[in-house]
């Protein structure tokens, strides 16, 4: 039976057992402490997902990680075209994870939730020390740091990696494909542990509610609608001013992919968008090659919505903490993702496991990853639609650049 039911649809209904599980825990037992240990009971649930999380990062952000920079290193092949791609990717992901940050502090969403009773013993929270920082950022044995899940240090390997593979040239092709072949197990293992999630939801939801109550619900409502104002403002800020400034028809493009637009936001994919996507661009007056390059590449290296949600996930899950998150560190933040994001980005639940690394580079319980995952689903909904919006401006705007950009379609064909 469960076989038949999505993804989706069983982290829902864990999230709702969850809720009904831990409320009548805590009618039928007043005692704190009993309170207390059944949530620490349950919550092995979530635990091993967690752990199942952590278990991936590091072989598919190494695997991943370098088989995206194995794609940049191909764009010198196509030049001038390649270059302005990059470039625009780049601004683009740092303007949306800018929109992202002024939310999230403004607003700060995930104060709602008051978590900090609930945070688990032994998480341990310490200044930011830049000197540590930098320095761990250098790894004295990528081993070692696989082994404990040190990100930073995988990365700055990877880009070594990446780089000397590619300047070998035709003897680091194996070495490529090697790791694609990897990077494509890893994503099946990704999917095995993502079919734990609903337990993972269930055992957090419990615990949260046994030991909160239903009024820790409101703040999910807060990150809601603070993420999807983050969004429109991204949509209609960023991209419509981009738009202006390149002289594109912005309401016209909208309205060219506006059916892929509702396939991605209904689907929660904008992957299953990207057909119609590409009609309704070339219907637009994009011409076929700009828009079979940019387009592609777009899928895993210019997903807006999802790299906005990364920050704000993240810095939303320190303040349901208490936690304060440096300007410094933001900004460490934000350099992070640009680059760990890079291939994962079109991956489905990827944004998952970027979180769960970014959480444990700055010392962040983790536990509240499990927490949003509750409503991932929903806020997928919203980046799914924008990556399509995104894309679609991203290849008219390298069309525009390009002088290659046609006349639209008055009439749109079904």
């Amino acid at each position: 039976m469960l076989r038949r039911i999505n993804l989706t649809t069983q982290i829902m209904i864990g999230m709702v057992l969850g809720i009904i599980v831990g409320q009548l825990y805590r009618s039928t037992h007043p005692d704190p402490e009993d309170l207390k240990a059944f949530s620490h009971g349950i919550q092995i649930f979530s635990d091993i997902f967690l752990r199942l999380i952590k278990m991936i990062i590091a072989p598919l952000v190494f695997s991943l990680l370098l088989v995206g920079i194995a794609k940049v290193g191909d764009f010198k092949t196509v030049g001038r075209i390649g270059l302005k791609t990059i470039i625009y990717f780049t601004v683009a992901a740092l303007l949306a994870m800018v929109v992202g940050l002024i939310i999230v502090n403004v607003v700060e969403p995930g104060k709602a939730l008051n978590l900090q009773q609930v945070a688990r013993d032994g998480v341990a929270t310490k200044p930011f020390d830049a000197r540590e920082f930098i320095t761990h950022i250098f790894p004295e044995s990528v081993v070692d740091s696989m082994a404990h899940n040190q990100i930073l240090p995988i990365i700055i390997f990877v880009l070594f990696f990446g780089v000397a593979t590619a300047a070998i040239h035709e003897k680091g092709k194996i070495i490529i494909d090697f790791f694609d072949s990897v990077s494509h197990v890893m994503l099946k293992v990704t999917a095995y542990v993502m079919k734990l999630a609903p337990l993972g939801v269930f055992g957090a939801i419990t615990a949260v509610i046994t030991e909160k109550g239903l009024g820790v619900l409101s703040g999910y409502l807060t990150i809601i609608v603070s993420f999807f104002i983050g969004l429109l403002i991204f949509v209609f800020g960023i991209l419509l001013i981009i738009c202006l400034v390149m002289r594109i028809k912005f309401f016209s493009l909208l309205s060219h992919v506006r059916e892929p637009m509702l396939l991605a936001f209904t689907t929660a994919s904008s992957e299953a968008a990207m057909p119609k996507t590409i009609l309704g661009l070339e219907r637009f007056g994009c011409p076929n090659r700009i828009v079979s390059f940019v387009l592609p590449l777009g899928y895993s290296f210019n997903l807006d919505g999802s790299i906005m949600y990364m920050i704000f996930a993240t810095i939303s899950i320190a303040q349901a903490y208490g936690m304060e998150i440096s300007f410094a560190q933001q900004i460490s933040m934000m350099l992070i993702l640009l680059i760990s994001s890079k291939g994962m980005a079109g991956v489905p639940r990827a944004s998952l496991v970027v979180i769960a690394s970014m959480l444990q580079i700055f010392n962040i319980p983790a536990e509240g990853l499990t927490l949003l995952l509750a409503i991932d689903w929903l806020l997928d909904m919203g980046r799914a639609c924008t990556n399509v919006i995104g894309n679609a401006v991203a290849t008219a705007v390298i069309s525009k650049w390009e002088g290659e950009m046609g006349e639209p379609e008055t009439e749109l064909k079904e």
